[in-house]
């Protein structure tokens, strides 16, 4: 009888050894789903959750965190980690473009928001600034991910180029999907009884393929949600991985309240726009939870990778006081050089958290975790590839460095801790700067295209954060170190200056 036992267990032992040797391969080579949840204008206070810390390191809300109702995001931050000193482009355009190609705005050339119709250069803008954006030949993120065996979806707001231009449909950029993605940077209404903007609205500014929401009491956010958890099943069904380029129209204007989440503000003390804004930001919330429910309830949680970020500053109809608005504390908001238009919220996790799930272990994520040292949205291809293990092409350069350490809740030792934004346009909050920070320190140069000076600002950001003393007088040394190492970047990335009169206005490094 033992005897008996014995074999019995013998052959179960095997079995298991079997089945145990014939899935853990595959499971290692199993490249994870990965969700990247963009929101359009989104800056680093329109949430409930709190990305500046103290002089400790830990989180410290300020008063607009306690306006913003974003539970959703509240779950994500304690399950993964957020940055507090997350950089993007001051305007959509150069961000979604270089969230793509993992380069600065300064190098791939689209260095403004593309309008749909016209060269928006600006009167003193350079001439060959790549106002087409993307194209065919692009090498991109989702390209790179689609010739890998990944279903590649993209879902909303794309603004890659122009109207008549490659860039204006995604699928000619590596996705295997689009829905709601064109030219356009924002909708002609958030209203599905507007046909978001077909029906009413701005038409030239109609939101595409929603048809079948048309005269329906939804909204816009609701109707992309649907549309990407559609999506995501189907990929499930086709058994690959996916790669969601979930990109949001809101928050972006108009400003149009979205009636689910309306009296949640409306005894507040902000303007009916305000409210209307803060609507627009809980949608986006209720999204995030519904796309994240969806996986789970998919069984994919456990194999995905979310992040979270917006694309350059806020930009909350809120008031301006002393250049200090919807950021505040930060300085300045979507558009100005200064903290407040470029500094944006991100948020890394796994949907379900699981360290002896094997993936996950080789991009471990501190569960909340808050990561001070400086990332960027440079970044995104680098660490997508790697964790997806998928070859960057050899002609490429790509300016963003992997997250990998920084999401383990550690310090990259080897990141160099910059971060440039050239802004060689006008007509925005800020026109015609260049702005680089490096290390605690911050350099902002303004062209002269008015006058014939340039004028310099200069911040100890450690010291500073709020960007209330311009040093740039009062330490001369700092400033020209800055600008000298401004200048050899600036050449390394082959950046374009703005023209006056015919003349190429290229940096001045003061004596």
């Amino acid at each position: 009888m033992e005897i008996k036992k014995m074999k019995v267990t013998y052959y179960i032992l095997v079995i298991l050894f079997l089945v145990t040797s014939c899935t853990t391969p595959k499971e290692e080579k199993k490249p994870p789903n990965i969700i990247i949840f963009l929101v359009d204008d989104m800056g680093l206070m329109d949430t409930s959750v709190p990305f500046l810390t103290d002089e400790n390191g830990n989180p410290k809300k300020y008063p607009l965190n306690k306006y913003y109702r974003t539970p959703n995001m509240e779950k994500l931050a304690k399950q993964g980690i957020r940055f507090s000193n997350f950089y993007a482009h001051s305007v959509c355009s150069p961000s979604r473009t270089s969230i793509l190609t993992g380069q600065n705005s300064a190098r791939h050339g689209v260095t403004n928001w593309i309008n749909s119709e016209n060269n928006n250069k600006t009167k003193f803008g350079p001439k060959d600034w790549n106002w087409k954006g993307l194209t065919k030949e692009s090498v991109t993120l989702p390209r790179v991910l689609q010739k890998a065996g990944y279903k590649t979806i993209h879902v909303g707001k794309a603004h890659f180029g122009p109207f008549n231009s490659d860039g204006e449909d995604p699928l000619n950029l590596g996705f295997d999907v689009n829905i709601a993605g064109s030219s356009i940077g924002h909708p002609g209404s958030y209203y599905g009884k507007d046909g978001f903007g077909h029906i009413a609205g701005q038409k030239s500014r109609a939101v595409p393929d929603l048809e079948k929401y048309h005269g329906k009491d939804i909204f816009l956010t609701e109707a992309l949600t649907l549309e990407a958890n559609s999506a995501i099943s189907q990929a499930k069904k086709e058994g690959k991985p996916f790669f969601l380029n979930m990109a949001h129209y809101a928050v972006h204007a108009p400003f149009q309240s979205d009636p689910r989440f309306a009296d949640h503000y409306k005894d507040s003390d902000k303007s009916n726009k305000a409210q209307a804004y803060a609507t627009l930001v809980e949608g986006i919330d209720k999204s995030l939870g519904d796309i994240i429910q969806h996986v789970k309830d998919l069984g994919l949680g456990e194999n995905t990778l979310i992040l979270f970020l917006g694309d350059n500053g806020s930009d909350a109809p809120l008031p301006i006081k002393n250049d200090y608005s919807s950021s505040s504390p930060l300085k300045g908001k979507k558009g100005n050089h200064w903290e407040g238009g470029m500094r944006v919220p991100f948020i890394a996790s796994w949907v379900t958290p699981n360290k002896n799930k094997t993936i996950q272990g080789k991009l471990p994520i501190e569960q909340n975790g808050v990561q001070e040292q400086i990332g960027t949205i440079l970044d995104f291809f680098p660490t997508l590839s790697r964790i997806a293990n998928v070859k960057i092409p050899k002609n490429i350069i790509l300016d963003g460095f992997n997250l990998k350490e920084q999401f383990s809740g550690k310090q990259n030792q080897k990141r160099n801790e910059e971060f440039l934004n050239h802004f060689p346009h006008g007509i925005h909050r800020s026109d015609y700067f260049t702005s680089f920070v490096k290390a605690d320190w911050k350099v902002v140069y303004h062209y002269p295209v008015v006058k014939d000076q340039p004028k310099y600002e200069l911040f100890n950001l450690k010291q500073d954060p709020f960007e209330t003393e311009n040093l740039a007088e009062k330490n001369p040394e700092k400033l020209k170190e800055m600008m000298v190492t401004l200048v050899k970047k600036m050449k390394d990335v082959d950046a374009k200056y703005p023209e006056k009169d015919g003349e190429i206005l290229e940096l001045i490094v003061p004596e």
